[in-house]
């Protein structure tokens, strides 16, 4: 990713770098839950088509234009570090190990995993499973994952929508100042589009963190794809599906 360049030539309806730099920003992520909403079960060729529509589109916007630095090397260690922490603690309350704990288990898996309002435990689904599906797209499931939506997640809750809080003119916005009000409504809205609502709250707060800490949106986004990489891996390994719900 270091190399993608850091600007690409003027077009004729070059966007406006203060007014409409939040488009490509957004549009992306927006057409993601368009297509999770037109689509309906995302298992199967559904899933390789909102992939490839939303990379295309994240390709063609290319909102990384607007003069971000590239990936600092220096910043790759703890960004897999980062990784496969979150994949860590993201898996960790459903293991046989914690289940152990039975009633610390029981709550988690009646709150934690759907939002509180809902107060049921989610059906376990087998949607992606290879011999339903096909190795082609449990594939694309896991890359879909990694190398798109990882990216385009980053770019729209990190990069716009803490800054954006903020300021409106959000690219004037220093990514390494700390907000509290951006930083917490950045991490619970992350949190409220994933079934593991609680622990998608830590990995808000984790991402976060390290993006006002780095200032490096690239570094950010290997973190969050080696998340999802690794979470896919364990999924496919061990059945548990529920994970890509």
């Amino acid at each position: 990713m270091s190399d993608i360049p850091l600007t690409s030539p003027p077009a004729p309806e070059a966007l406006d770098h203060n007014k409409d730099a939040w488009i490509p920003h957004v549009v992306p992520f927006v057409a993601w839950i368009f297509f999770m909403g037109i689509l309906g079960d995302p298992a199967g060729w559904k899933y390789a088509v909102r992939s490839f529509v939303c990379l295309a589109l994240f390709l063609y916007m290319r909102p990384w234009r607007f003069n971000y630095p590239r990936l600092n090397l220096r910043n790759l260690p703890a960004a897999i570090g980062i990784g496969f922490f979150v994949f860590a603690f993201w898996v960790f309350p459903q293991t046989d190990f914690f289940a152990r704990f039975e009633g610390l288990h029981r709550f988690y898996m009646t709150v934690g995993v759907q939002m509180p309002w809902e107060l049921s435990p989610p059906l376990e689904r087998v949607r992606y499973a290879p011999d339903l599906e096909g190795w082609f797209f449990a594939l694309t499931r896991l890359a879909g994952s990694a190398l798109v939506i990882a990216l385009i997640e980053e770019f729209f809750w990190r990069s716009w929508l803490y800054r954006w809080v903020q300021k409106e003119d959000f690219l004037s916005v220093d990514p390494g100042h700390f907000d509290r009000k951006a930083f917490w409504i950045t991490a619970a809205m992350f949190a409220s589009i994933h079934n593991e609502w609680f622990v998608g709250l830590l990995c808000g707060i984790v991402y976060g963190w390290f993006y006002i800490k780095t200032r490096d949106i690239w570094a950010v986004c290997i973190a969050h794809a080696i998340t999802n990489g690794v979470l896919g891996i364990y999924v496919l390994w061990s059945g548990k599906y529920e994970f890509w719900a």
